[in-house]
Parts: structure tokens; sequence; C-alpha cells
């Protein structure tokens, strides 16, 4: 063998590792709770219950009775230097009642197109709540880096 030559094995190893930098990466950003956090949010719990399992929300909305949203996204970027596109997103809405208790658990994602709550197995109609949920799935989807950018 010639000095300065390798077997293909050699610089196929090469290659792959030089490449390996570059390929797929998976972005998670938001909240995403875990499976005994939320056992612990029961309708009829209290307020001050779902802060302590959950946390601070990422966002609130009081028109029509209190609902907490916990927002999460995960984007993935095919190569190093190529935008990230949105490829799920949840929003974990809690609503409240008049005396502060949980009225309803939803978590809402993304299914054929159309906003769908996960709990439920249902896809929303027409409403205050939904349209604040729609301009945020559309909002992230049109935006390359999702939430956070």
């Amino acid at each position: 063998m010639p000095i300065g030559r390798f077997p293909f094995p050699v610089y196929a190893a090469f290659a792959a590792l030089s490449l390996s930098g570059c390929i797929s990466e998976t972005f998670s950003r938001g909240y995403v709770p875990s499976e005994m956090a939320l056992q612990q949010v029961q309708v009829g719990a209290p307020r001050e219950q779902v802060l302590i399992a959950l946390g601070t929300p990422s966002t609130q909305g009081d028109f029509g009775g209190e609902v907490f949203y916990y927002i999460s996204q995960t984007t993935r970027r095919p190569v190093a230097f190529m935008n990230s596109r949105v490829i799920d997103q949840k929003v974990l809405a809690i609503y409240f009642d008049e005396t502060s208790a949980v009225q309803q658990v939803a978590n809402y994602g993304l299914q054929d197109g159309k906003i769908f709550d996960f709990v439920s197995r249902t896809t929303q109609t027409g409403g205050k709540d939904f349209s604040f949920l729609s301009q945020l799935f559309s909002a992230t989807q049109l935006s390359p880096g999702g939430l956070g950018q």
C-alpha cells in the first residue's frame, strides 16, 4: 500500500464522523409535564394544587374564566445549518371555575391539521378559547424558529 493511501473503510469512517455533526437535531422547548404531575391535577382540585404540581403556566387567560396554558413544542433541524421546522406542539389547558377549582383539563395538539384535544379525544368548535389556540398554533407553524425565537 503506497504512503498517503488508505483503504476505503477508513475513508468511509472518516466521512461518517465528519458528517455526524451535521445530521438532524431535535429541540424541545416549553414545559412537558410528567404523567405523575398530570395525575395530581384532577377536576375539582384547587388552583394552588395545580401550581404546586405543574408550576407557573406559560401564559394565562381570564376571559370567561381563568385558564392556565402550559405550552411545549418540538422542532427538528435536518442539517446543522438549515432552519428548524415544528414537528409537534402541545398546549395543556387547565380551566378553572368561579371558585378557582379545576373545571376541565385539555391537552391540545395538531392532528390532521386541526386543533385536537388528546384528553377528551375531540376537536374544538368555534369559541373564544379556540380562537386563542388557533392563533397560537398558526403563529408558531409559520415562524421558522417556533417558540422563543
